[in-house]
């Protein structure tokens, strides 16, 4: 064990200060595209629900 003493507040602020810190970069990798990387998402996502709905069988 420390000899030295630990304040609580400061460890209690610094793991809020890293939940806030991994929430802000997860959002900056969600919500920080440019608009051509969104366009490409976007048709990734049509092109691959496009090839599923292909795939579906018709129900008679």
């Amino acid at each position: 064990m420390s000899d030295a003493p630990v304040n609580l507040n400061r460890v209690r602020k610094e793991r809020v200060r890293a939940a806030q810190k991994a929430r802000a970069d997860e959002n900056a990798a969600r919500f920080g595209r440019t608009r051509a990387q969104k366009a490409e998402e976007e048709a990734a996502r049509a092109r691959a629900r496009a090839q599923l709905d292909a795939h579906r069988r018709e129900e008679e």
